[in-house]
């Protein structure tokens, strides 16, 4: 389903359905934990009219869910023909406090005074089987308590002239045969019942008398905090608030972090400059305030899948700040540095990927490959972060961060660079492909092991390390030099090769789109270099527009999501805009369009872009927002603007 809209302020992040019920919300961190789960567990909306209940998404009501061109607050309207209403709602994650507030106008398209009943209801599970939780009612200042631990979830809300929710329920949810409390609003009435524990749900009632062709305003909140008493001050603070005040500060919030980049990319077309001024929110909200870059908060795929895409990989990381290290927005930027910095290897390289509180993530990478002790890492994150480092100080010059950094991560991470080295190709020992799925040495992993060391030899220069400069970039030139093993007499760079415990090679000839981007953008080798060109002319011809709908797939016979066994994958956003951006480097900006106009066709209404589309129907697969989608193609329009 993915998330049209997702909500932050860097703790906590909340993501909204194609209902436009909130169904994922982390906390403490932008990733973790999920205090929902997307298997079963949504915030339902219910309206009572005149004795006819009906839940929002039930399949009824006409609903768009879209959020703001300059700001993460939502835009969502629903309309139900069937109850002759229509509400409609400005969500925002308050960016002072650690709180989710729904400004709510309900809409009486009757020409006959109703009562109109607005249910708001909320599920949690803070424990992590579903059980052991408690929801109560606090009556002193009018709240309901969600808890385990330390985390509490305070729910509240009132009319916007200040009249608070009238009725309550707190129940068991799928225990015990139970349906869910939920089940207590579709008679108009809720019990009042003020405590339960294990699996539990709530629900709040806000009713009124309406003339025909007025509205109502309701605000609701919840507070996230690790104590009762932290969580209550900014309930009362909420609750004594003009909300409207509140969104006000939000609006303000976003279009000031947004300022620099709406002006430095006014020269776009106005399809174009929306979408990346949409990208960059949606970029913003998934950077945690400790540093962590969250990949997708989508947990949709949890239902299909392992695993979500809540983790931090390194080299994601390493995209999704580039556009904005490009735009001059840095503060980002530096706290990915030090979550990497904190979490690297005290070897010299990264992990598989990270939890946002600094943790290793889950992997699928063995510590023995053909019986040999090998390391579960892909090299290429090790080697992207520091090549990022370059990018950034190249648009900073912020020459505190480079002496920072420079014994505490980049001559680690350097030097490890150049250990990790086979003797037999003088080409970097195999690691797991930007993929996740082969172990090998990767065309894509040399080019990016040649642009880390590049960049680490010009931090040593910059820094009078001239020891390390002529170590680091003699084994750079030796892998530019090398990079040649890696050309089949077909004419393009393979996928990789792997040198074998007996000393033999097996060499994977499989075309990839990595093997041409790679080189082009990493390597240092010329723009022109027959090698590249051969590549990009193969990828071209063999993945570009190979199915229905167009794009570009990854490589050949692509396994993940396939969805149609007679194509040979799907086609994917960064794959598609990889494309682009070697077609513009090669001044061929007509094709390149193409391209980019291909992936603005593909976004949700909401501007939200998926990772890939089954090949034939178009429909959107794994998680939506990916957020290396977008920040390719913040990045690809830059340089189709040359900005």
């Amino acid at each position: 389903m993915g998330r049209p809209v997702i909500l932050s302020n860097g703790q906590l992040f909340v993501g909204l359905d194609e209902s436009g019920l909130v169904h994922d919300f982390y906390y403490p961190y932008v990733g973790l934990d999920n205090l929902t789960n997307a298997r079963s567990l949504q915030h339902k909306i219910g309206v009572w009219v005149d004795g006819k209940f009906s839940w929002v998404d039930d399949g009824s009501w006409k609903i768009s869910v879209d959020f703001n061109d300059d700001a993460l607050i939502s835009n969502i309207d629903m309309h139900s023909e069937t109850l002759n209403l229509h509400l409609t709602f400005e969500d925002f994650v308050d960016t002072q406090y650690t709180a989710l507030i729904r400004r709510i106008r309900v809409n009486n398209l009757s020409d006959q005074e109703r009562e109109i009943r607005l249910f708001m209801h909320q599920v949690f599970q803070i424990s992590r089987a579903g059980r052991a939780d408690t929801a109560l009612y606090v009556p002193d200042d009018n709240y309901l308590l969600d808890y385990k631990g330390r985390c509490c979830l305070l729910i509240a809300g009132k009319f916007v002239d200040g009249e608070e929710f009238d009725q309550y329920a707190v129940g068991a949810y799928e225990v015990e045969g139970k349906d869910g409390t939920y089940v207590d609003a579709e008679d108009g009435e809720l019990s009042n019942n003020p405590v339960e524990h294990g699996g539990v749900d709530s629900v709040l009632r806000f009713a009124r008398k309406l003339p025909g062709g007025s509205s109502y305003g309701v605000d609701y909140w919840i507070v996230a905090a690790d104590n009762q008493y932290e969580g209550q001050k900014t309930h009362l603070e909420l609750k004594n608030y003009d909300i409207s005040e509140r969104l006000i500060k939000a609006k303000d919030f976003w279009q000031a972090w947004l300022k620099p980049a709406s002006d430095k990319l006014a020269p776009l077309s106005d399809d174009y400059r929306r979408l990346a001024l949409k990208s960059l929110l949606i970029i913003k909200g998934h950077c945690d305030s400790r540093g962590s870059v969250l990949a997708s908060g989508d947990s949709s795929i949890f239902n299909y899948g392992r695993d979500y895409y809540c983790y931090c990989w390194p080299r994601d990381s390493a995209y999704s700040i580039w556009p904005l290290i490009r735009l001059g927005i840095f503060e980002e930027a530096r706290n990915f540095f030090e979550f990497a910095r904190d979490t690297m290897n005290q070897a010299g390289y990264l992990m598989h990927k990270y939890q946002p509180d600094r943790s290793i993530g889950s992997t699928w990478h063995p510590l023995v490959h053909n019986k040999v002790h090998e390391l579960a890492i892909q090299e290429d994150e090790t080697a992207s972060v520091l090549f990022m480092m370059g990018e950034y100080y190249k648009a900073s010059h912020d020459k505190q961060f480079l002496e920072s950094f420079y014994d505490t991560f980049i001559a680690k991470c350097a030097n490890f660079l150049i250990s990790f080295i086979d003797s037999e190709t003088g080409l970097p020992h195999a690691s797991y492909d930007l993929w996740e799925e082969k172990f090998s040495t990767t065309t894509y992993s040399v080019s990016t092991v040649i642009a880390g060391l590049d960049t680490a030899a010009n931090f040593a220069k910059e820094t009078e390390h001239p020891d390390d400069e002529v170590a680091w970039s003699r084994v750079a030139d030796n892998l530019r030099t090398n990079l040649t093993k890696l050309y089949n007499d077909k004419g393009y760079f393979i996928k990789g090769l792997l040198v074998n415990p007996d000393q033999s090679i097996d060499y994977d000839n499989t075309i990839d789109v990595s093997s041409m981007y790679g080189p082009f953008m990493f390597s240092g080798l010329p723009l022109d270099n027959p090698m590249i060109t051969s590549t990009a002319n193969t990828i071209i011809s063999k993945l570009a527009n190979a199915v229905p709908i167009g794009g570009v797939v990854r490589y050949e016979n692509d396994g993940y999501f396939r969805s149609d066994p007679k194509s040979i994958g799907n086609p994917w956003i960064v794959s598609s805009l990889w494309v682009a951006e070697y077609l513009i480097a090669k001044h061929d900006k007509d094709a390149a369009k193409q391209y980019l106009d291909w992936v603005i066709a593909r976004q949700k209404p909401s501007g939200v872009l998926s990772e890939q589309f089954d090949p034939t129907t178009g429909r959107p697969l794994s998680v939506a927002p990916l957020v290396w989608s977008h920040s390719e193609l913040v990045s690809a329009l830059m340089d189709y603007y040359d900005l």
